[in-house]
């Protein structure tokens, strides 16, 4: 029986993916071989011996030691596209809070309360105070073109937005997804200066830390609105309230408060609901299920951050597979045992297969191997 560990409630749409006959799902099995997460820091946790995946239900793998995952031979996925949609319907709306002051607009109607046949007469008089520009015609710059990227420039432009881009990692697929019309800058710098507009689509690691900054602010143009529903740490704080103090920036709008922003003239905060839809769950459950289901009983990677790819067909027989140090050496000493294999590499680290009932100790022995399945 094969152990799938819950640290967050998973919708049951995911779990029930799991054969009853070959897995017990719950939030206190032992000695998992997988495990399944949402939000949960999983940073101080000291992971079972047996467990050899992880997924997680969502894009983002910043509660994950992925790195040390790796190096320890437990594959770590992710579920990339299967929350893009609920992020983009909350990044329009946030472009649209960015222009029209609706918060402040909600709170302030609130204190009208109580004032009766006065309550017309103040709207009219005190409404200009909240009053905003349109987003037709405006340039709206993506920065990060992946599934969320995609979707927002697409709905933006439905709207009358102009589109303009920024991903060094774009493939030529990933640019047909995009509106015909879209210019893509190989320069951040050149995108910051023409747009209105700034929506942030990457993930949180040392390059990305604060590159929203009181340099790039500088190249911005005067009164930039921008829509972060990425990752918090993408923007300094300190630089964003004394843009916005000055009037370099006219709106922030966030799905990652921090004390530092809650309450700043400017800032919209939203608690982190980019991906908080009854059909977004569902997606995401479903699809970390499928990734498991399919590493556990062949092997197949799809969607790991640590671990390259590899499409498998079903075992017949046996399958022997193997993670271990990008290196020729080690490959070669594999590849003594192994005969014909097939592989694959990412990251410093590399996955080997191949259909035979392998000697796993004789694997297991060799320096730079971390980990050793056979499957039957």
């Amino acid at each position: 029986m094969n152990n799938i560990l819950t640290l967050n409630k998973i919708a049951a749409c995911g779990t029930d993916k799991f054969d009853k006959a070959k897995y017990t799902c719950g939030d206190n099995v032992e000695s998992p071989v997988a495990i399944m997460v949402r939000s949960a820091s999983m940073h101080e946790m000291e992971l079972d011996k047996n467990t050899i995946a992880i997924a997680r239900a969502g894009a983002g793998t910043n509660n994950i030691p992925v790195e040390k995952c790796a190096e320890d031979g437990v594959c770590v996925f992710n579920t990339p596209g299967a929350n893009a949609n609920a992020v983009k319907e909350l990044v329009i709306l946030g472009l649209l809070m960015a222009s029209r002051k609706v918060g402040n607009a909600l709170d302030w109607c609130k204190t009208l309360k109580g004032e009766g046949d006065e309550v017309g007469k103040k709207v009219e008089k005190g409404k200009s105070a909240f009053a905003g520009p349109e987003i037709l015609g405006k340039t709206l710059g993506v920065v990060g073109l992946g599934a969320i990227g995609a979707l927002v420039a697409n709905a933006a432009n439905a709207l009358g937005m102009t589109i303009v881009g920024y991903d060094p990692f774009i493939t030529e697929e990933g640019k047909k997804k995009l509106p015909e019309d879209t210019v893509i800058y190989s320069d951040l710098n050149d995108l910051y200066k023409v747009s209105d507009y700034i929506s942030l689509h990457l993930p949180l690691n040392d390059s990305t830390k604060n590159m929203i900054n009181k340099d790039t602010f500088t190249v911005m143009k005067d009164g930039v609105r921008i829509v972060n529903f990425a990752r918090g740490g993408l923007v300094n704080s300190d630089a964003l309230i004394e843009a916005l103090g000055t009037g370099k920036a006219a709106a922030y709008v966030t799905d990652f408060p921090s004390d530092e922003v809650i309450g700043v003239d400017g800032v919209t905060a939203i608690p982190h609901l980019g991906a908080s839809t009854p059909e977004s769950e569902d997606n995401c459950a479903m699809m970390a299920a499928d990734e498991l289901i399919a590493y556990i009983e062949k092997g197949e990677i799809k969607n790991s951050v640590n671990l390259p790819n590899m499409l498998l067909d079903e075992v017949n027989g046996a399958r022997t597979c193997v993670i271990h140090k990008d290196d020729e050496a080690v490959l070669a000493a594999i590849r003594n045992i192994l005969g014909d294999v097939k592989t694959a590499a990412k990251k410093g680290y590399a996955y080997t297969v191949a259909d035979i009932d392998a000697d796993a100790d004789a694997l297991n022995a060799i320096d730079g191997v971390k980990k050793v399945r056979v499957i039957k």
